[in-house]
């Protein structure tokens, strides 16, 4: 299993986040410390680091991979329409 880390700026944005959606982005970003590439995750064309996004409802969560030492970094989490920008 993988341990997952939330930047503190990511962490502010999930607790502004809807109810609704909250539970939903919390749920994917769990699902991440048993498998880091679920269905459906994208590899981002970041050109300093290897991101990945997933998909949660309207939202997006951008987060790294160490493969090496089991750790998820989570990034950013955003709207889908302003995430990557």
């Amino acid at each position: 299993m993988y341990q997952i880390e939330i930047k503190s700026s990511a962490e502010k944005y999930l607790s502004k986040i809807p109810y609704k959606y909250h539970e939903k982005v919390k749920e994917k970003i769990d699902g991440l410390a048993r498998n880091p590439f679920p269905p459906g995750c994208k590899k981002l064309k970041a050109p300093e680091k290897d991101q990945y996004s997933i998909r949660a409802g309207q939202y997006r969560v951008v987060y790294e991979v160490y493969q090496d030492e089991l750790l998820i970094l989570v990034v950013k989490i955003g709207h889908r329409k302003d995430v990557y920008r």
